[in-house]
């Protein structure tokens, strides 16, 4: 680690905390690295740079020494629509007063022996970002503009032991910072269902840390096929103390767990094939799988079974296409589908995180610029996704709430193989 901590400088984990985050797959990346961007986020038995730490560390036994840096541009469009709304609250919202956000990743890993070969990684989750300037909430005694700002930033130490033949486990750590900010909804009405109105919104931002484990697995079955598994523990977070009235628990918002199996396969020299299955559980986090109905039976937010965003547990599907059309130039093409996490009967509160996007396509690119530098390149569209609301605002006079939602996500990468 005194090798490696050197390569983790202030200025590669500085953007983290001061770039606005996003929603992808829910709020998680549908991909952690720009390579695998590009084959739509394939990656647990698709081992190419060493950001596989934030997917499966069992391939850093595949990966060898290399040094990996990117950064992606990430443009969402987010959009909500009230109608039928007994209070006032009927219109178009717009969600995109930041319009732009760059993400950094950055990833090394280093063979220690023949079997073990350690890394880092610090990346970011996907996370939630809105800001409407038209407040949708202001029928309801609220003033200024209204979003939230979700940041969740993973430093991952990991060592993978290869204990057979082209067979490899591996641990790494998911050390936590995130960040969060509310505003624009902590008038009388929504404060009278808190358990504390002056810790609705308008905190500012607050922070808050864990630590979980990643395990990853991952077997080469023939000179054809690589299969991998990989499971992720949930992070019990600090708790948001400025947010204690809006969160469930009093504040908390953790990491749910999340796992999966992939395999790649080599159907010619040139050309190979990739698929994942992951799943995210969601509901086991009560600030984000509890719903607005909890309001019914009595829990204010901030309580112990408080409301929360409502969402499913997700299961995420992903295929790609990797080609290598020359010595120099690798070529890739992937598409993903992930269930849609936001209900009908929870677009209300989820105007603020709108996370409903379930389809993304995707195409990338590699170049070798030498037998040591490479350069990559990636391009995402998810497509736009309107969730209609059924029954949405039955506590706040009525109608439905509506979401769509629609990305566009470039990424630029550089690696050094050593």
């Amino acid at each position: 680690m005194k090798r490696l901590l050197p390569l983790l400088p202030v200025a590669v984990i500085v953007p983290f905390l001061s770039s606005s985050a996003f929603a992808t797959t829910g709020y998680f990346m549908h991909a952690y690295s720009v390579k695998s961007q590009g084959n739509a986020g394939t990656s647990i038995a698709n081992f190419q740079d060493s950001l596989t730490i934030a997917s499966n560390p069992a391939g850093l036994s595949l990966v060898g020494k290399r040094l990996d840096a990117g950064v992606t541009l990430f443009a969402p469009d987010r959009e909500a629509e009230i109608v039928g709304n007994m209070a006032g609250a009927n219109g178009q919202y717009d969600g995109n007063s930041r319009k732009y956000f760059l993400i950094p990743e950055f990833g090394y890993s280093h063979p220690i022996n023949d079997q073990l070969t350690a890394g880092i990684a610090v990346y970011g989750n996907g996370g939630m970002n809105t800001n409407y300037k038209n407040n949708p909430y202001a029928a309801f005694a609220n003033t200024g503009s209204a979003g939230i700002n979700l940041n969740q930033l993973f430093v991952s130490p990991a060592v993978s032991w290869e204990y057979a033949e082209n067979q490899s486990v591996a641990l790494a750590a998911n050390i936590l910072y995130q960040r969060f900010q509310a505003k624009g909804f902590d008038g009388d009405v929504f404060g009278s269902v808190s358990t504390d109105q002056s810790k609705l919104s308008h905190g500012g931002h607050d922070d808050s840390t864990g630590v979980g484990a990643r395990i990853g697995w991952s077997a080469k079955v023939n000179d054809k096929l690589t299969v991998g598994a990989t499971y992720s523990s949930k992070i019990d977070a600090s708790r948001f103390k400025k947010y204690e009235g809006l969160f469930a628990e009093r504040g908390d918002f953790d990491v749910p767990e999340n796992y999966g199996v992939g395999l790649n396969y080599q159907v010619t020299p040139a050309l190979s094939v990739a698929a994942d299955y992951q799943r995210i559980n969601y509901s086991d986090v009560d600030s984000v799988g509890n719903g607005l109905g909890q309001l019914f039976s009595g829990n204010l937010f901030g309580t112990q079974n408080g409301p929360g965003f409502g969402w499913d547990d997700i299961n995420v599907y992903k295929v790609s296409a990797t080609y290598q059309a020359s010595p120099k130039l690798t070529l890739r093409a992937g598409y993903s589908y992930n269930d849609q996490p936001v209900q009908a009967d929870q677009t209300f509160l989820n105007i603020l995180a709108p996370g409903v996007v379930q389809d993304h396509l995707s195409v990338g690119a590699t170049w070798n610029i030498d037998q040591n530098q490479e350069v990559s390149i990636a391009y995402t569209h998810a497509l736009e996704e309107t969730v209609k609301g059924e029954n949405s605002v039955a506590a706040f006079g009525g109608g439905e709430a509506n979401l769509t939602m629609s990305q566009n996500i470039l990424g630029v990468s550089y690696g050094v193989k050593f």
